[in-house]
């Protein structure tokens, strides 16, 4: 490895892949400079001012490793050696399988981490210009990107942005449910983490009604804009049918109400959403009624009939740029390769989505300034896939771009040896295809052995 050649990475945007990025940069003795327009310019999802705040779910979703995607990206996030998912595991709450957070105390230690780290120097204000050619820069500014740097960024690529609608689900005080009524069961018995609200026939078509007679907010100059089919609001999916909200967010599957012999209609789940007990997320639930027809809607719930409402659900507009045609599969903008992309702006969905990718920015700068060879992290482990598929190398119509989670469909099928369980010694047979959790848990664990082969590459700290 060479000398590191001296410089100062600029970053734009202190949430989850700005504050990795800056502190995979800063453990490699690497300069940044951390801008972060909070409190200066606020939002309408943020809440508070510090770094990486979580501004919708308080869940990392599952943290199995071998059969959820998500859980693969936790467990390479961690062999990266990630901040954000050490302050996770330190700040975590009660979820089932999945991994949740109690927020303040996360964005707590990572703003402390990153502030005061003798590498990292923060300013709160916001950047309305692209830096220039000499300023290598990582732009994280995520969904809520300031108007004006849009703007910087369209005019500069070329391309109109895209956009679609983002919602936060409401908070309910623990004081305030019914345990007469709810019951606390994960669903399958796989623990005891979420609370349920059960609903027979009448109730649920009875609520169904009212989702779709309810007042909701009015965004006139956003018309046209598209929803994330990841995280639609709740009566956008009741207009899709009477049966769309049973086969999603309010399915009775997995679950036995203990206080009835009827098994339910329809369920809805409560989540921990801090370490106290004392607030509940209602999963799924994000929405865009009004504050005032949220309250009479959601009271009709049994079991949250005298809910009180810590955070009522909101709406927003998420940016991104059309990444497959602006990006290399290092991040890097490719008619301005001084400018790299991390974060929920370049088209990832999800918490560690975009931690994930910038981690992957950090790492990639900062091969470059120390010369060293790091070859492209593999398309089969999950940081690879999501890289692959914002960059245009595994889509299958870049034209229909849209945000993505992490999933097991991102990445190459198994080789020829890993579709098998066994072929019989004669050939006599077709040998049996891997199915379910058989074919997750063999493209977890390939990805767990590429990613530590592609390991050995990578630039030790300075």
């Amino acid at each position: 490895m060479r000398h590191q050649k001296e410089s100062i990475v600029t970053i734009i945007g202190g949430g989850l892949a700005g504050c990795e990025a800056a502190y995979q940069l800063a453990i490699r003795n690497v300069k940044v400079h951390l801008y972060e327009m909070r409190p200066i310019v606020t939002t309408f999802a943020h809440q508070t001012d510090l770094l990486a705040e979580l501004v919708c779910s308080n869940s990392f979703r599952s943290d199995d490793a071998l059969t959820n995607a998500v859980g693969l990206l936790h467990w390479e996030l961690r062999q990266l050696n990630s901040l954000i998912m050490r302050a996770a595991d330190t700040h975590q709450v009660p979820a089932g399988s999945a991994l949740g957070i109690e927020r303040q105390g996360f964005a707590e230690m990572i703003t402390d981490t990153i502030s005061n780290h003798p590498n990292i120097i923060v300013f709160r204000e916001e950047v309305t210009a692209l830096p220039d050619i000499d300023t290598p820069t990582i732009i994280a500014t995520g969904p809520l990107t300031s108007f004006t740097l849009m703007q910087e960024i369209e005019t500069l690529s070329g391309k109109d942005k895209l956009a679609f609608f983002d919602a936060i689900a409401p908070i309910v005080t623990a004081e305030s449910l019914d345990f007469d009524i709810i019951w606390r069961q994960s669903r399958y018995d796989k623990g005891s983490d979420y609370l349920n609200c059960p609903m027979n026939q009448e109730q649920y078509l009875v609520f169904h009604q009212a989702l779709l007679d309810a007042d909701y907010t009015e965004f006139k100059e956003w018309e046209g804009t598209p929803y994330f089919e990841g995280c639609l609001p709740i009566e956008v999916m009741a207009q899709r049918g009477v049966d769309t909200l049973r086969f999603g967010p309010m399915k009775p599957v997995g679950l036995t109400n203990p206080n009835s012999e009827a098994p339910p209609y329809a369920v809805v789940q409560l989540r921990q959403e801090n370490k106290y007990g004392t607030l509940y997320n209602m999963v799924g639930f994000q929405t865009k009624m009004t504050y005032g027809a949220q309250k009479q809607v959601l009271r009709m719930i049994p079991g949250l009939q005298n809910a009180e409402f810590a955070r009522l659900g909101g709406i927003h507009r998420n940016g991104f740029i059309h990444s497959p045609e602006l990006l290399n599969s290092r991040l890097q903008m490719i008619n301005a390769p001084h400018l790299q992309f991390a974060g929920q702006i370049t088209g990832v969905e999800g918490y560690v989505e975009s931690t994930a990718m910038g981690l992957m920015a950090a790492l990639y700068h900062y091969a470059a300034i120390s010369e060293t060879h790091l070859p492209d992290i593999p398309l089969t482990t999950a940081h690879g896939a999501l890289i692959g598929y914002i960059s245009g190398q595994t889509a299958h119509d870049s034209g229909k771009f849209q945000p993505m989670n992490c999933n097991y469909g991102l990445m190459p099928p198994p080789d020829k040896e890993s579709p098998h369980i066994e072929s019989p010694p004669d050939g006599s047979k077709k040998p049996k295809k891997l199915k379910g959790k058989d074919r997750k848990q063999a493209m977890s664990q390939r990805a767990m052995s590429d990613l530590q082969q592609w390991l050995e590459y990578l630039p030790p700290k300075a």
